[in-house]
């Protein structure tokens, strides 16, 4: 029997975490596997099949735009995809629709590579690499896209006026990575940053996305 929910091929990393916040949201039904990438589970011939890249998050709709199964894979494009079969959490009014696509954009382009990298050499290869310069790069630049995200986030709620949107749930994963699984927060100093630790609360006090914040959890 074909499925009949969507199937999410995740694990709980910031990449992970923002499509099963956006499925909770959005109130749809899925079936949740866990990738384990500390075992090369993303390098098994079936999920490569269902992502070419290797990598999580993925997902397979079988009731796809033209209502046949569709794979999904890349966070920022999932994010767009269930928007879209939704109408939720996007913007209809066409100004703030792309105003929030150059944020997701932002975020995709610039939040996660770096502070990706940094985390990697911050933590998980500090025993490896002794030489300062990775981490201080890396540092120096999660710090400007941290003063780019209060700025933007001065006298607003969410990063969009159109209020709680997928550019909030693909963001905040990110800082909340920054302290829960890199222990970096006074490292980076983030409490100058009161704005962005402000919306992070604001998003993490939502029970749908508490709830997508556990899905495909580390073991």
């Amino acid at each position: 029997m074909a499925a009949s929910k969507i199937q999410l091929y995740s694990l709980a990393t910031p990449n992970g975490i923002k499509v099963s916040v956006a499925l909770e949201e959005m109130g749809l039904e899925y079936k949740a596997h866990t990738i384990d990438i500390s075992k090369g589970e993303q390098f098994d011939p079936s999920f490569v099949a269902i992502n070419p890249n290797s990598k999580i998050p993925a997902i397979v709709d079988p009731d796809g735009p033209d209502g046949k199964p569709i794979t999904v894979f890349e966070s920022g494009a999932i994010l767009l995809y269930l928007a879209k079969k939704t109408n939720k959490f996007l913007p209809e009014d066409p100004r703030l629709k792309w105003e929030a696509i150059e944020w997701l954009f932002f975020q995709m382009a610039g939040v996660g590579p770096m502070f990706g990298q940094l985390g990697h050499f911050y933590k998980y290869a500090k025993e490896k690499c002794k030489d300062p310069y990775p981490v201080t790069r890396y540092a120096n630049e999660a710090k400007r896209l941290l003063g780019v995200l209060e700025k933007r986030l001065e006298g607003r709620e969410y990063l969009i006026d159109a209020g709680y949107t997928i550019v909030d749930m693909a963001t905040f994963p990110w800082v909340y990575t920054l302290d829960h699984f890199y222990k970096a927060s006074e490292f980076l100093e983030l409490s100058k940053y009161p704005n962005v630790l402000a919306w992070q609360s604001r998003c993490m006090q939502r029970p749908a996305t508490i709830r997508g914040l556990n899905v495909c959890a580390f073991t």
